[in-house]
């Protein structure tokens, strides 16, 4: 299982009850659509991705991972990144993807 940043953590162990409503709400989230696992991982890569938030790139590429997404399709999502966000802007995110180790195997 994909483990949290150290930020969050901190942020679990000194606001429990928040944690515990953030996390309701993702699963919530998550179970309410028709959309399998492994295309809800590459959504919140995607979702992640587009707005430039590299600790939230980092968490969606831990948490796809996790789900046995190979690294090629993660990088799938900064290639098609070109086209709508800019090639930096792409480059950008492969970098942050390329951040996260693939799990040993």
């Amino acid at each position: 299982m994909a483990q949290p940043s150290d930020h969050n953590e901190n942020f679990r162990l000194q606001y429990p009850k928040v944690w515990s409503a953030f996390a309701k709400l993702a699963d919530e989230c998550h179970g309410e659509g028709p959309l399998d696992d492994k295309s809800r991982k590459l959504v919140k890569l995607a979702l992640a991705v587009g707005a430039g938030l590299e600790g939230a790139t980092h968490s969606a590429v831990r948490h796809a991972l996790d789900a046995g997404l190979a690294p090629g399709e993660l990088d799938h999502v900064a290639v098609l990144a070109i086209t709508t966000l800019g090639f930096p802007s792409a480059m950008r995110a492969m970098s942050w993807i390329r951040d996260q180790p693939p799990p040993a195997e």
